[in-house]
């Protein structure tokens, strides 16, 4: 194109008229040939031109990640569709209209109720692109922004018939089937407008407050309930501790009274392990204690208790 402007502007210089000797006017013969001139100049110009503006629009580029589908106006879209890299269209006769076919995020937040009608705030994530093969449909029908044509009410809908299957707790405790559910039947309506689906998720899922404050006071009636059962269930075992002790006590007692009428010597054997307590008991102390070693020994020698009276009794008649 420049090389062709160039010769144009050299034609043109050299059809110019120059001035005589004398410096008088040109002929009328050479008038004409400059007009001639200038005519044949501003044509390759205009050519020149035209041809730069076939040339610069009759290539466009696909860029990675991207298809292109093009609108021919005599015989309208074209079935092929496009790859990446440099490709070829006639100007002013075909518009090319390139799509993105990399997976995209869409996002969608709706209020619904669940099957026991408790208000459900759920949110979805959904990742979606086109089918390659069917860009020219997908422009035919729903144009360059399909996404924001289809997938808000094809994922409210599918999202409030799910829900109404479940009961709130449900929604919870099956979080994974739910999602699961919504995604199977949204990819299933999505496939009748050649859109893919890679992932569905959900992202958000809350109650009404009335809800919360229920399931709260349930969780705290519940607390009590069980606090209680354990109260009574250790009231019970302190009770079966009582009784068992009691019993224990009540056959100890029955069996040292028929150790004593079997063997006498049963008493003065615990005598002395008394003996024995109270001795260790005193030799640990501190304090100085004075005893008599009768009483000490608490009568281990036999007599030694009736001994001991009499003496007493003595000395208080001797007193008198």
């Amino acid at each position: 194109m420049a090389q062709q402007l160039k010769e144009a502007m050299q034609r043109l210089a050299k059809s110019m008229p120059k001035g005589g000797a004398g410096g008088g006017m040109p002929s009328g013969g050479g008038g004409g040939g400059a007009a001639k001139a200038a005519a044949s100049a501003t044509v390759a110009l205009a050519g020149a031109a035209a041809l730069g503006y076939g040339a610069y629009n009759s290539l466009y580029t696909v860029q990675g990640g991207h298809r292109a589908v093009v609108f021919n106006r005599i015989t309208g879209m074209k079935d092929q569709v496009y790859g990446e890299g440099l490709n070829f269209n006639i100007p002013w006769f075909e518009w090319p209209y390139v799509y993105d076919i990399r997976t995209r995020p869409c996002n969608l937040q709706t209020l619904t109720g669940s099957k026991d009608l408790q208000m459900v705030t759920i949110g979805v994530r959904v990742l979606h692109k086109p089918k390659p093969a069917d860009l020219v449909w997908i422009y035919e029908h729903l144009g360059m922004n399909y996404d924001e044509r289809i997938l808000p009410s094809l994922m409210n809908e599918v999202a409030k018939a799910v829900v109404a299957r479940y009961n709130a707790n449900e929604l919870l405790t099956k979080r994974a089937q739910v999602s699961a559910d919504i995604s199977r039947e949204l990819a299933e309506r999505a496939a009748g407008f050649h859109v893919m689906l890679e992932d569905v998720a959900i992202t958000h899922l809350s109650f009404s407050p009335e809800y919360a404050r229920a399931v709260e006071g349930k969780q705290v009636a519940q607390q009590e309930a069980e606090r209680a059962k354990y109260i009574v269930i250790g009231a019970l075992q302190e009770k079966e501790t009582i009784i068992t002790k009691a019993r224990g006590e009540a056959e100890s007692a029955e069996l040292i009274g028929t150790a004593v009428k079997r063997n006498p010597g049963f008493m003065k054997l615990r005598r002395i392990d008394a003996a024995r307590d109270i001795a260790g008991i005193v030799s640990k102390s501190g304090n100085k204690i004075y005893l008599n070693a009768d009483s000490l020994l608490l009568n281990l020698l036999g007599d030694a208790d009736s001994k001991f009276e009499q003496g007493v009794g003595a000395k208080k008649s001797g007193w008198r």
